[in-house]
């Protein structure tokens, strides 16, 4: 068995000294340009979602465990004008925005023209795959063979993977929500996990409809139990204290900390570039701080969880030859 040395070199690059993750999410498209103009999002340009992208991780990446951007608009052009800090994990989005086919069976893909090799080969730490998934849909296995085949394709460059699941119900116009949600979720980690990835970015069981913290507790228990990998939370788009509530709770169930994107720089998107970048400097990064100090405290180290990288052999005499 081959060390697996770049893909644990990536984890560590964008994990706290402890073993756990505040990472900056970023790596929105079509869901930034409604960001920055509900109103209008198709008059937004190129330009200005470059420069929303470079302001944010000017401002906040220093603080984050790390940063994940996509090809398109933010990891390049963050690289090139110096606003990516040459020190910080850098998560590379590898699939195309949205997805192809009805909303109850919806179809992921990779980004036409761009690859996993392509994102090692820029200087991503690691790789991140969003893939819509309903254990029950009709393409469910099309979707688990996508999956597999990125993982393969990281195994074979030697980069960590980030799978980030999201569900959606059967009933097209409808949402998934208490009990069902929470079912969904554990299942999509219980048959995702065991394909490849190495960290999963997960959803929280519950919609914010549901504020019984003592169903929270369970679900993300049943969630943790579900999991043969390390897993953080993504934030969902929730306002930043309900999310704080619900990184305490899925921290003490055992996951290793969070991706988070618009619960810390969303207010930022509407306002003027001077108050932006006020806004980014001073409440943005008081909200980014608080994870990272309850990741900190609450979290667990993703080494601790058997996986593929943490059960790696190390290197012998000669290792090299193999590799």
């Amino acid at each position: 068995m081959t060390p697996v040395l770049g893909a644990r070199r990536g984890i560590e690059a964008c994990a706290t000294a402890r073993g756990t993750f505040v990472v900056l999410a970023l790596d929105h498209r079509q869901n930034l340009r409604k960001e920055l103009r509900p109103d209008d999002p198709a008059s937004v340009t190129y330009d200005e979602m470059v420069g929303f992208k470079r302001a944010v991780v000017r401002a906040l990446a220093p603080v984050a465990s790390g940063t994940l951007l996509d090809p398109e608009i933010g990891a390049a052009q963050c690289i090139a004008d110096g606003s990516m800090p040459a020190r910080a994990g850098l998560l590379v989005a590898i699939e195309a925005t949205g997805y192809e086919g009805p909303p109850t069976a919806r179809v992921s893909r990779v980004l036409d023209g761009w690859s996993v090799e392509k994102a090692k080969r820029m200087g991503a730490s690691a790789a991140k795959l969003l893939v819509y998934y309903h254990p029950e849909a009709v393409n469910a296995a099309d979707q688990e063979r996508l999956v597999a085949d990125v993982a393969a394709a990281c195994r074979a460059a030697d980069l960590a993977l980030f799978l980030e699941p999201l569900s959606f119900s059967l009933v097209e116009g409808a949402k998934l929500s208490g009990e069902e949600r929470r079912r969904i979720v554990v299942e999509t980690a219980r048959r995702l996990a065991p394909l490849g990835a190495d960290i999963l970015k997960a959803e929280f069981p519950y919609d914010a409809g549901v504020t019984d913290r003592t169903r929270w507790a369970e679900a993300c228990a049943e969630l943790d139990a579900a999991s043969v990998l390390p897993w953080v939370l993504l934030s969902g788009g929730v306002d930043d204290r309900t999310f704080e509530g619900q990184v305490e709770t899925a921290c003490r169930a055992g996951a290793s900390g969070v991706l988070v994107g618009r619960s810390v720089w969303a207010p930022a998107a509407t306002l003027p570039a001077e108050d932006r970048d006020a806004f980014l400097a001073t409440e943005g990064r008081a909200r980014l701080q608080r994870l990272v100090d309850l990741v900190d405290r609450e979290g667990h180290p993703w080494h601790e969880r058997p996986g593929r990288i943490a059960t790696a052999p190390e290197p012998g005499d000669g290792w090299y030859r193999a590799y």
